[in-house]
């Protein structure tokens, strides 16, 4: 099995391990987020509708950050914080998908902390 193979499905049996334990209700919906080499994707769940309810990402219209950079990730945390507020969100259950918490996963969370959302 080549590297890049074994690196997906390593991070599918961890994002498998999450979601067992993480689900969205309506009163705590589930933020989950996804990176790609060039940007990065937030989104607000409601599990029990299986609807999305609130998103937020780096290739919104619009937006002038690199998704692939901390920075990036930094804006488009604080912008999906923003959104939530105005949809009536505060606290949420934080999934991060299966990715490790650091780099650009944890510099999103944080953005989205400081912009009023509870995890």
């Amino acid at each position: 099995m080549d590297r890049n193979k074994k690196k997906t499905v390593r991070r599918s049996r961890r994002k498998t391990g999450i979601r067992k334990k993480v689900l969205g209700l309506p009163e705590r919906p589930r933020l989950s987020i996804f990176r790609s080499a060039k940007h990065i994707y937030g989104q607000v769940i409601d599990d029990l509708s299986g609807r999305t309810l609130v998103s937020a990402s780096s290739r919104d219209k619009g937006d002038d950050s690199a998704g692939g950079n901390v920075d990036g990730a930094r804006k488009v945390g604080s912008r999906l914080a923003e959104k939530a507020k105005e949809a009536g969100i505060s606290k949420v259950v934080f999934d991060r998908n299966g990715f490790r918490f650091h780099g650009r996963v944890k510099a999103f969370a944080d953005a989205a902390r400081e912009g009023g959302m509870e995890f």
